[in-house]
């Protein structure tokens, strides 16, 4: 970071690509255009650009207080997700005798260009523009020079007959780039692929990433390159499978068969018992917290391995597996409070898709919402090593729910039918709910009980009006009153 000293000389020195000075502390949109182009660089200095808050034109101070809320303001340009892909700055603030300033220091970027809201900017000497297609070119080969990550790489044996260019054209760079730039594009597919990280010119080839995305046939190249949905009737691998269903192709169509499934399948709605006389509505699992762990799995994974990703659902839990484990700067002892990208330009797509909504802090998002819908905090296993697991406990079982005392399901109301702990009770109409016609035997297996006392359970739940037999043993159905 920059000292006080080397501040001080700034003040004096004109704008240049590298300063650039305001007194504004609510210009959103001018903080993001300025961090975009000194991240972009395009003078290729590899020097750090400044943005200085409190300081004029003339190099004079107005006098300002820098408080705790403006920081944490300019900190989180950095990872709103508007300025893509994410830059490297440091903030901080200093005080002269004429006021405060807060110093915001922006890195170049090794993946340029770097977009504000889908547009390239740049300095141009003491200005800021918007690139022209020929600047955009330059630094996209600038990228070329040094691709660091697997996604950015070149894809060895594919070309451009392998993309869906469709798809590429119609479903993601509409969303990707500003549509006024986009209407003045008249680039070839590769300079528009180029310009997003998805075609490398040294090589003439696509990037690993954009076979993911956009390939016609990504498991081709990439043969773990789905998502495996396994839905078991019990508690292991061992019990019958009651539905499986691989989604493959490209990532971009993929996410949104992923996001339909969650809602329709995983996300089922089913009644909690209050009182003897009130239920509430709670889903077996949030939509919201599933999705996010999901996307987490697919924008994290590591592409090389053979394995597609697990996603596992039992009669009493969900597990995510996908292969290689954290990744840089992530370790078990900082999870989920540091995060790094394996697959950063993936990991980009899926924001400009609309399927990650910020970065950093996802994780956080899902323990809330899952506390909050019963199913208690997600459980995340390192013991894998070169796989990630991630674990979510039924509603009603990670958080312990049970019946009141007061529901009629309880030894004071039943003394001569016996008891039901409310956990099983909901468990066991939550099975019939989703299989009325599942046998004595079955629900046994899957519940973990012994038919005996499965038997107690049932004759329970019907005395109290909470399920009931239609039709015979072999042909009938149970159906849940209420």
């Amino acid at each position: 970071m920059i000292t006080k000293d080397e501040l001080q000389e700034l003040f004096a020195s004109t704008e240049t690509y590298r300063i650039e000075r305001t007194i504004s502390t609510t210009d959103k949109d001018k903080f993001g255009e300025a961090v975009c182009a000194f991240a972009n660089d395009m003078p290729d200095s590899g020097k750090p650009g400044y943005l200085l808050i409190g300081v004029r034109n003339d190099g004079s101070l107005n006098g300002f207080k820098a408080s705790d809320e403006l920081l944490q303001k300019f900190a989180a340009l950095r990872s709103d997700g508007n300025i893509l892909p994410i830059p490297s700055i440091a903030v901080d603030s200093f005080s002269f005798p004429d006021g405060d300033v807060i110093v915001v220091e922006v890195q170049p970027s090794d993946q340029p260009p770097v977009r504000y809201r889908g547009r390239t900017w740049i300095r141009i000497g003491p200005r800021r523009d918007i690139a022209s297609p020929a600047e955009e070119t330059m630094l996209a080969e600038r990228k070329a020079r040094n691709f660091t990550t697997f996604d950015a790489r070149p894809c060895f044996g594919a070309s451009l007959d392998d993309l869906d260019l469709d798809l590429f054209q119609h479903d993601y760079l509409p969303k990707a780039v500003d549509a006024e730039v986009l209407a003045a594009d008249d680039r070839p597919i590769e300079r528009k692929l180029e310009s997003l990280r998805f075609f490398n010119s040294v090589y003439g080839l696509p990037t690993n990433a954009a076979v993911l995305l956009f390939g016609k046939d990504p498991r081709r190249f990439f043969p773990g390159a789905y998502v495996q949905y396994v839905s078991f009737c019990g508690l292991d691998k061992a019990t019958t499978i009651l539905n499986e269903h691989p989604f493959k192709g490209p990532i971009v169509r993929m996410l949104a068969q992923i996001d339909l499934f969650i809602e329709t399948t995983i996300a089922r709605k089913r009644p909690v018992f209050v009182t003897a006389l009130r239920e509430e509505t709670r889903t077996d699992y949030p939509k919201g917290a599933i999705r996010e762990l999901v996307m987490n799995a697919i924008m994290h994974r590591d592409y090389q391995g053979n394995a597609p990703i697990h996603f596992y659902q039992y009669s009493d839990r969900l597990e995510i597996v996908n292969h290689g484990g954290l990744y840089g700067r992530a370790r078990p002892e900082n999870f989920p409070n540091v995060s790094d990208y394996r697959n950063p330009i993936i990991a980009e797509a899926m924001k400009v898709l609309g399927y990650v909504n910020c970065y950093n802090r996802g994780i956080n998002m899902v323990q809330d919402e899952l506390v909050a819908n019963g199913n208690g905090k997600a459980e995340f296993s390192f013991r894998l090593i070169t796989a990630f697991e991630a674990k979510v406990a039924l509603a009603g079982k990670g958080s312990e729910e049970k019946l009141p005392d007061n529901d009629p399901i309880t030894a004071e109301k039943l003394p001569e039918s016996g008891t039901i702990d409310g956990t099983m009770a909901l468990r066991i109409i939550g099975v019939i709910e989703k299989e009325p016609s599942v046998t004595m035997d079955q629900l046994s297996e899957r519940l973990g009980v012994a038919r005996r006392t499965l038997v107690r359970y049932m004759n329970i739940l019907q005395e109290n009006s909470r399920i009931k037999r239609l039709g015979g043993k072999r042909f009938g159905h149970w159906e849940v009153i209420g």
